[in-house]
Formats: structure tokens, C-alpha cells, sequence
């Protein structure tokens, strides 16, 4: 089984349209589909992300006061 992964523009009447390799095109094919939109990237498209820079995160991360202690698991492990 082969996997293509593809994004097509839909033609005027609103088909898909899949080009197939040539040793392909006398054989009987099965077609699995998932279709999505494809988001843009444009900057324009997609207003920017607030997380982005060093020390985005500041203040949203912390540890607890106990994370170097040994774990009770662990206790027979260690000398």
C-alpha cells in the first residue's frame, strides 16, 4: 500500500482532481480520504501568536518546593 499525501485546488466546479502515476492508471484503486482546509501561513491570513520571544512564559511555570526530594518508590534503590 502506498500513502500520497497532497494538497489539491479545487477546479472551478468544485472537483478534486488526483493525478496518478502511470502504472497506476489501469488498476482498480481504493481511496481513502480525510479532507481539511489548509490553514494559511500568511501573516496576513493568521493574526500572531502572543507566545513568541524569549521569557513569553515568565511566570506561567513553576515546580513545587519538593522536586529534588527522593521519591518514596525509589527507596530502596539508594544507600
Amino acid at each position: 500500500m502506498n500513502t500520497i499525501t497532497a494538497i489539491f485546488e479545487p477546479a472551478a466546479d468544485g472537483t478534486l482532481h488526483l493525478p496518478l502515476p502511470s502504472a497506476w492508471q489501469k488498476l482498480p484503486i481504493r481511496v481513502q480520504a480525510v479532507l481539511e482546509p489548509v490553514i494559511s501561513t500568511n501573516s496576513e491570513a493568521s493574526p500572531p501568536s502572543p507566545l513568541k520571544g524569549f521569557g513569553c512564559l515568565k511566570g506561567k511555570i513553576s515546580m513545587r518546593a519538593d522536586f529534588d526530594e527522593p521519591l518514596a518508590d525509589f527507596k530502596d534503590y539508594m544507600a
